[in-house]
């Protein structure tokens, strides 16, 4: 099962056979992933109802744009993992695959008798990703998770919300999208190590570590320092200014990392005499006297539109942005020139708009995504893969 020489056009991935046992979010979108980059992947869900996802709104003629979004570019298969006949058919993928990723409960693939030893033994080039609530050791592994339990417990909502308010849910299910991700970087890591040595391994990811992995310098901020991060809305908790600010008619973003950007700032706002007041003479000033110096700045913000001073900022090289909602970003000009929103036709949906592949390699254009799959709609040609015992990928 060595990755078989490609074009060196091919996508990164190519001749990858991925089989997905994952449903909902977090395998989903690592499995999303790896299409993206180019590997076959085979979604095998469970007969009648398939991926729970598959039943959340919202709809277009009956089919879940949440489904969607996550699965586009895959093939499916339906197989009743507890039925003999069924069990044969998914071996036959397994002797073909390079990667398998699960998302269940931990303890379910060994009562299914398809545990990393027992797969090991018998497929000891395959690649297995499990990614679950909290791994598959320690205290809390059996439990279930979703995202909304990984934001409480690894600290992000501790961190979110305005200082007054109460603890707020960050607006992506960031606990499923960041254990996906990790999930993708584990399983290319494990597959250069099998590059070099021709053995699988077992990558292991738990939505929780993940989360305390993004929590930036707020964890050592707290273990080294002796401080403890609070909800302070927009504002950076290390740089100022470096927050929302409101205008005369939309709020905007501005970031001023450094001095000499901070004085660049002021020369734009028509004050700039600012910079040199004794107490927003360095960052550490600045953040010490945070709220003062929001005060300052959107006293003269307050006199023009946002677009007046987003033109201002940009003539003065000061990063500042607008605060766009998903229309507006769905159809900026940067956004569309970086192919970040692809359209696939569905059979069902009809024009289906996607999020197009971040990753850009040089020489490589993306690929234009097929459309998610309807439940089994792939049985015959996965089937006849597994009959041919070709290579994987073929």
């Amino acid at each position: 099962m060595a990755i078989p020489q490609t074009n060196p056009a091919s996508p990164p991935l190519a001749g990858i056979v991925v089989v997905d046992l994952t449903r909902v979010l977090a395998g989903p979108f690592c499995t999303r992933v790896l299409a993206q980059l180019g590997a076959r992947v085979i979604k095998v869900e469970m007969p009648q109802t398939g991926d729970d996802a598959r039943a959340f709104g919202p709809f277009v003629n009956g089919k879940s744009l949440y489904f969607a979004s996550v699965n586009a570019g895959k093939e499916s298969i339906a197989l009743d993992l507890k039925s003999p006949s069924d069990r044969e058919m998914f071996e036959g993928l397994l002797a073909l695959a390079d990667v398998l990723v699960e998302n269940y409960r931990p303890g379910t693939m060994e009562r299914l008798g398809y545990g990393w030893d027992a797969l090991h033994a018998r497929h000891p080039k395959l690649v297995m990703a499990s990614v679950s609530g909290f791994g598959q050791t320690g205290p809390l592994a059996p439990r279930a998770a979703y995202d909304l339990v990984v934001q409480a417990m690894g600290g992000i909502i501790s961190v979110t919300g305005t200082e007054d308010g109460p603890p707020v849910r960050v607006g992506v299910s960031i606990g499923d999208l960041v254990a996906g991700l990790y999930t993708a970087l584990g399983i290319l890591s494990a597959l250069m190590m099998r590059g070099r040595d021709g053995v699988g391994r077992r990558v292991d990811i738990a939505m929780l570590d993940c989360q305390v992995a993004i929590l930036e310098a707020a964890l050592t901020t707290h273990l080294t320092g002796g401080g403890t991060p609070r909800r302070i809305g927009s504002r950076h908790p290390s740089i100022a200014p470096f927050q929302i600010f409101r205008t005369k008619d939309a709020p905007l973003v501005i970031c001023a990392g450094n001095d000499a950007l901070f004085r660049r700032l002021c020369a734009a706002l028509g004050d700039p005499a600012m910079a040199g007041r004794t107490e927003y003479a360095s960052n550490e000033l600045r953040m010490a006297n945070v709220s003062a110096l929001e005060a300052d700045i959107e006293k003269t913000l307050s006199n023009l539109s946002a677009a007046q001073w987003l033109a201002a900022f940009e003539a003065a090289d000061v990063p500042a942005a607008p605060v766009l909602g998903i229309a507006e970003v769905a159809r900026h000009e940067q956004v569309l020139s970086r192919e970040m929103v692809q359209c696939v036709r569905d059979p069902v949906i009809g024009d289906l708009h996607l999020a197009g592949n971040p990753v850009k390699i040089g020489g490589l254009e993306s690929a234009a995504p097929t459309p998610p799959p309807e439940l089994d709609a792939d049985r015959e040609r996965i089937l006849a893969m597994t009959r041919s015992k070709g290579t994987p990928g073929s």
